[in-house]
């Protein structure tokens, strides 16, 4: 069986609280927080796999301190304002809410609001890694290539006798192509 989706729910107005919490309360832990202080770290406390956050009228200062407080890039954030402008819904999407809906919070819409939020969340958490794996790649790519021109200096050998140079090495050593190839750039620096 599995474990029901918890909630954090931020909302000043009880009634509405009431209004979304018995709306999820069959498939959903809820808690509400109504209030602004010490929202972080109540958040962090927590640990919920979602937040819910609605706002009537948000001002840009007061999407930007709870989109912090909610930890956009640590789980999935849903955003229900009453009203919005270009900007706002701009500063939103920056923000990296997972769903930023204006005018409709209505119970029967807040689960397929909420699975959205969700499934856009895990989307661009997995295109993050992606990212950073082609940014971690791309780096050692360069460090290689800077490596590799080291040695064909040293050794007056061609660019592909550098790279074979650099994999045996690695490989007798039991390391990776880039460790051995920053252990050169290293030393290059250090006889300079």
């Amino acid at each position: 069986m599995m474990k029901p989706l918890s909630i954090v729910l931020i909302e000043k107005i009880p009634e509405r609280a009431v209004l979304i919490t018995e709306a999820l309360r069959a498939e959903c832990e809820v808690t509400v927080i109504d209030s602004e202080q010490g929202l972080a770290r109540r958040i962090a406390e927590l640990a919920p796999d979602l937040v819910l956050i609605d706002v009537a009228n948000p001002s840009r200062d007061t999407l930007e301190e709870l989109s912090l407080a909610s930890s956009p890039m640590e789980r999935p954030v849903a955003m229900f304002v009453d009203r919005s402008d270009r900007d706002l819904t701009r500063a939103a999407i920056e923000a990296g809410l997972s769903a930023y809906v204006v005018n409709g919070l209505r119970a029967e819409r807040l689960r397929p609001v909420l699975d959205a939020a969700i499934a856009r969340f895990h989307l661009f958490q997995r295109i993050r890694a992606e990212l950073a794996a082609t940014r971690a790649a791309l780096e050692e790519r360069k460090i290689v290539d800077r490596a590799k021109g080291i040695l064909m200096k040293a050794r007056g050998i061609g660019e592909d006798e550098a790279y074979a140079l650099l994999r045996r090495t690695a490989m007798d050593q039991k390391k990776k192509i880039a460790e051995i190839a920053q252990a050169i750039l290293t030393a290059a620096d250090l006889l300079k």
